[in-house]
C-alpha cells in the first residue's frame, strides 16, 4: 500500500550526480515504496535543483532503521561542530 507520505525542505548545498557537482536547493523526503532498494517501505530522499532539470538529482533509499541511525549521526556531527567550532545550531522550535 502506498503511503503518500511526503515532506519537502528548502536547503542550501551541493550534490554530485552523473554530470558532476551541482547546487541543490530542495530535499524531497518520503516514506513509501522504494524504486531500487529491496524493501517494502523506505525513507526516500531526493536532493534536487529542479531549475537544472531531471539530471540535477541525487536519490537515496534507506531502511527505516538506517534512516534513524543517519538522523542520530547528523545530530551528533552538528552538535560536535557547534561545540568545537561554534557553528550555529538550527532553532529547535
Amino acid at each position: 500500500m502506498c503511503t503518500m507520505i511526503v515532506e519537502n525542505a528548502r536547503i542550501t548545498g551541493s550534490g554530485k550526480g552523473s554530470n558532476g557537482w551541482f547546487q541543490v536547493n530542495q530535499a524531497h523526503v518520503s516514506f513509501d515504496h522504494p524504486v531500487s532498494a529491496q524493501l517494502d517501505h523506505a525513507l526516500n530522499i531526493d536532493f534536487v535543483n529542479e531549475s537544472l532539470g531531471l539530471n540535477a538529482r541525487v536519490a537515496v533509499e534507506l531502511s527505516p532503521e538506517s534512516a534513524f541511525r543517519l538522523i542520530e549521526a547528523i545530530k551528533n556531527a552538528l552538535e560536535r561542530g557547534h561545540e568545537e567550532l561554534g557553528v550555529l545550531q538550527a532553532d529547535s522550535g
